[in-house]
């Protein structure tokens, strides 16, 4: 009698239907916005999310980044023994406040604003992302304590050792140098010929550059401010000194962007190997760049 009670126990509790339960932890309302999600679920043994944006997950307790603002239904789908039952409910991602983009690279991805201040820049780096230029090109160049340069085409089928630099569409783009904007860590600063070939200081189309920098004590910033007659803001100055940067670039080249997510990715970038033409020993990729809208 003993094994048939057992035996009728186990028939009732896999008849039992789960049920799928969840909240929505959504601490940052505009794109890009990292969710969580917690599973209250139960007499469930697996689950199947849908998190609306073309992506799912197996886990228990997820949590997801939405690039895109917009309105997705997040399904639940709490199973047992071949049965399921879906949960869905609907999230609002609200577009950000300024332009920015998400470069994702072989070392981890950094989102990025870029400047309404300087349009010729932003529309020509915007325009190359949506055609997809930049998608597995190399960082080339790296110098710890300096900075990461990328952008040129041709590193994306170029041979171990190969010279790069070179590479890009024909056009340069109009110099958008302001004083507000300058090398802190993070900075998106265009690349470009020297003066002599190039005295109206004009940028590559396509390379770009991120700073590392090294920290800055007050009295360089004094002299740079005294040279290059500017002055730096107070948030600016004290982002150079705890942080870091590279200040003897500022009013040569155009800073047209700013890290603002994954400045530990650009330590990361810039600490790799080099050759003696700075080029990593092991291929860093930007696997692709992503607007967020």
């Amino acid at each position: 009698m003993r094994y048939c009670y057992f035996g009728l126990l186990l028939l009732f509790a896999s008849c039992q239907s789960p049920k799928a339960i969840f909240d929505i932890i959504q601490k940052e309302k505009s794109a890009p916005a990292t969710v969580s999600f917690d599973n209250q679920s139960i007499k469930a043994l697996s689950y199947f999310w849908d998190f609306g944006d073309g992506h799912t997950s197996e886990e228990l307790n997820p949590t997801h980044k939405y690039i895109l603002s917009g309105k997705y239904l997040v399904t639940l789908n709490a199973i047992n023994n071949g049965k399921s039952v879906s949960l869905k409910k609907e999230i609002i991602i609200e577009p950000p406040h300024h332009c920015m983009v998400e470069i994702q690279t072989t070392e981890g991805n950094m989102t990025a604003i870029l400047y309404d201040d300087t349009p010729l820049h932003r529309d020509n780096f915007l325009k190359l992302v949506e055609e997809g230029f930049y998608n597995g090109i190399l960082f080339h160049r790296v110098i710890k304590g300096f900075m990461a340069q990328t952008g040129d085409p041709e590193s994306k089928t170029a041979h171990s050792g190969k010279e790069l630099g070179g590479g890009g569409p024909a056009y340069k783009i109009k110099a958008e140098i302001k004083d507000t904007l300058v090398h802190v860590k993070g900075a998106l600063a265009a690349a470009r010929m020297s003066d002599q070939v190039n005295p109206k200081k004009e940028s590559s189309g396509s390379q770009f550059y991120i700073v590392q920098g090294k920290p800055a004590t007050i009295e360089q910033l004094e002299n740079y401010e005294l040279q290059k007659n500017i002055k730096y803001s107070t948030k600016d100055r004290e982002t150079l000194i705890q942080h870091g940067g590279a200040p003897q670039l500022d009013m040569e080249y155009t800073v047209f962007g700013q890290v603002i997510k994954g400045l530990d990715i650009i330590d990361a970038i810039a600490g790799q190997p080099t050759d003696k033409r700075d080029r990593p020993l092991q291929d860093v990729k930007i696997v692709s760049i992503k607007i967020i809208k």
